[in-house]
């Protein structure tokens, strides 16, 4: 059994994005990834212009400066109970998750 030889991730990386179609395919799942965070970081900040706050009252009530509140509105991950503090601080009643599941849908209060 001869020993393989080590190849740095980097490298891999660059040799697969050699591979015909593969950087085309990286770039285009990049940006639909940029696209949904601007849709997740739009939602959120709907949610809050919907209850007329700005970033600086929700920040107030929160207890954390405007710019962690912006910070939040484009996370990608949150806990469960910092986006119920969000929510609740915008204004909004009984936040709660909307799954589909069989056809039904399934509230989940958070």
């Amino acid at each position: 059994m001869s020993e393989k030889e080590f190849i740095r991730g980097n490298d891999r990386i660059d040799r697969m994005l050699q591979r015909p179609g593969t950087a085309e395919a990286v770039a285009k799942l990049e940006q639909q990834a940029d696209v949904l965070d601007r849709v997740h970081a739009m939602s959120l900040a709907m949610v809050r212009e919907a209850g007329k706050h700005t970033q600086a009252e929700i920040a107030r009530v929160l207890n954390m400066t405007q710019g962690s509140v912006s910070q939040m509105e484009r996370r990608d991950d949150m806990l469960l109970s910092t986006l119920r503090n969000y929510l609740t601080a915008t204004g909004a009643e009984n936040p709660r998750i909307l799954v589909t599941i069989n056809g039904q849908d399934v509230a989940l209060d958070i």
